[in-house]
């Protein structure tokens, strides 16, 4: 778990550092053939860059997490809840015999009744 917030932070931070670098750059004319454009150029084509920059970020960071391994092949069911689930059929069962077995009796005691009555 640690190793996927450690990669989360590090994307976090480049997805900070990467566009700010390219404006920077732009800015200061550490990109060959800044210096030449107009502020108007160079205002736009750093914002794009820089944009750009992001989402390669972006797309780096969906391809790692394309290539983790999951961590389990199936996800496990927790315990507590299957004892508690078990618990409960099991209790409903008995109840649905001991219903069962009552109204087979008093079934056989009202046919007792009418064969009486007739």
């Amino acid at each position: 778990m640690s190793a996927v917030i450690k990669k989360f932070f590090i994307t976090s931070m480049a997805m900070w550092i990467a566009p700010l670098a390219v404006l920077y750059g732009f800015y200061y004319g550490y990109i060959p053939g800044a210096s030449q454009l107009s502020a108007e150029n160079k205002t736009l084509i750093s914002g794009f860059i820089a944009v750009i920059s992001v989402n390669l970020v972006i797309g780096f960071y969906i391809c790692m997490a394309m290539k983790e391994s999951p961590a389990s092949t199936a996800p496990q069911p927790d315990p507590n809840f299957l004892a508690e689930a078990k618990a409960s059929i099991n209790q409903s069962e008995t109840a649905a015999s001991s219903s069962t077995a009552a109204e087979q009796t008093s079934g056989k005691d009202t046919d007792q009744v009418k064969g009486k009555m007739e």
